[in-house]
């Protein structure tokens, strides 16, 4: 089976460079609807017969823009589970700002997950949203038998898909971090559909068309 998934199209916030996590939430920017059109064209042809979607509104104008896509738009199910990472005292604060505060930690969120420390700004250990958003994956996988679509955010979907396909704490952002709008696809193992998943693409942007993106969390 095939899980596709994406993190949401590029909002204010990240455009201003501010944290957003689990509960600052921000709207798309206007280009924002139209890679996601393009990311929805670009799939459409795939039978979803779901889509799981966090219930940031980022993260569901994502999703709906594009099941509009789709040759066969399908149920959008909505779960926390699949929220950004929290980040606590750090969410809508200026992330240049932050790194000067918090200088020896928070470079661990972008490059060392196993050395990361949420604790000094309340903050969500990483393993517990890599569990999460694990279990909404697992539980999908054994309730449906074709493709299924997940719509997230860019640290804690980076970390759990890295996570699912069988690397350790300290490996999972050596690939970098997820792109908004960007497609990463996994296959699951037959028989049983257990893990490790194998990652068949991983972060594709260039059906966006629009050059390299930045780099954020």
């Amino acid at each position: 089976m095939e899980l596709y998934f994406t993190r949401h199209g590029k909002t204010e916030w990240n455009l201003e460079r501010r944290f957003q996590g689990s509960q600052g939430d921000s709207p798309l920017l206007p280009q924002s609807y139209e890679e996601i059109k393009t990311f929805g064209q670009m799939v459409k042809s795939v039978p979803f017969e779901a889509i799981y979607c966090s219930t940031t509104k980022r993260a569901r104008d994502t999703a709906k823009g594009i099941n509009q896509e789709l040759d066969h738009p399908t149920e959008i199910i909505y779960t926390d589970k699949l929220r950004e990472l929290g980040l606590g005292k750090l969410e809508g604060q200026s992330i240049e700002e932050m790194y000067k505060k918090f200088p020896e930690n928070l470079p661990n969120l972008r490059n060392h997950l196993d050395k990361y420390d949420p604790t000094p700004f309340e903050g969500e250990p990483i393993t517990e949203a890599i569990t999460r958003i694990e279990a909404v994956v697992a539980d999908a996988v054994c309730q449906h038998q074709g493709p299924i679509l997940f719509v997230g955010h860019g640290a804690s979907l980076t970390a759990a898909i890295q996570w699912m396909t069988g690397k350790e704490l300290s490996q999972l952002r050596e690939m970098g971090g997820l792109f908004n709008s960007s497609l990463t696809i996994l296959e699951t193992g037959e028989p049983n559909n257990l893990l490790p998943y194998d990652l068949k693409v991983w972060n594709q942007v260039d059906f966006l068309g629009n050059g390299q993106p930045e780099p954020l969390l």
